[in-house]
């Protein structure tokens, strides 16, 4: 993979995958680190097509369509971002990989799992994270945060294709994500994002700079 350090960042909608991803890369460059954010899906300029037809709940799509959406996506930003990133030695946080797709995807659409796993090699071409941060909170929390945000912005939004759907497909998603860091515990830690912000962000950069010290101190 290169000298770099790939680290994403996971979990069920309203969980705070985007505020503790630029938190975390503010506080690693200030510390001297070369620090890159990126996001799934839209990471790159295809990838920013890709998700306004993804997101989009008055776009029909099959569930198939939808899942080969996300992997074009993913296919796109490793090879235009991530690898070379990853290459030239940087940190890369990613709000949201692979793992996204086995728990959207998987455990809550009901995709077979290890097909998941297969279509997701191909579309990593193997890169896969030294460090993924499942962020767990309950789906009423994460609900409720999503239903503030889009209410307080300055131009209100309707919900997207994943944040509109009910309750039980958000409980099937994080269940998704508790099962695959049960799975993987080497790589995946789960952190409990209904702490208070300062608390979640100092056990974040805690297993952060756990991993810096092993990989490039």
């Amino acid at each position: 993979m290169g000298a770099g350090v790939f680290i994403t960042l996971e979990g069920v909608e309203g969980s705070g995958k985007t505020t503790h991803a630029k938190i975390l890369a503010d506080a690693l460059r200030a510390a001297g680190r070369d620090v890159i954010i990126t996001h799934e899906p839209g990471g790159t300029r295809a990838g920013q097509a890709i998700r306004a037809i993804f997101l989009d709940p008055a776009v029909s799509l099959d569930l198939a369509a939808e899942l080969l959406l996300v992997l074009a996506d993913r296919a796109q930003h490793v090879r235009e971002k991530l690898k070379p990133a990853l290459a030239a030695g940087t940190i890369v946080i990613s709000d949201r990989y692979a793992d996204s797709t086995v728990a959207y995807q998987g455990y809550a659409r009901g995709f077979d799992l290890d097909f998941l796993r297969e279509l997701n090699r191909l579309a990593t071409d193997g890169i896969m994270p030294d460090l993924t941060i499942v962020l767990d909170c309950r789906v009423p929390t994460g609900l409720a945060r999503i239903s503030q945000r889009m209410s307080g912005a300055s131009s209100p939004r309707r919900p997207d294709r994943f944040e509109g759907e009910d309750a039980d497909f958000h409980a099937r998603v994080r269940q998704g994500f508790l099962e695959i860091a049960r799975d993987e515990p080497g790589r995946v830690r789960v952190v409990d994002s209904e702490q208070s912000l300062e608390r979640v962000s100092a056990e974040i950069r805690r297993l952060v700079d756990e991993l810096l010290e092993r990989r490039c101190p």
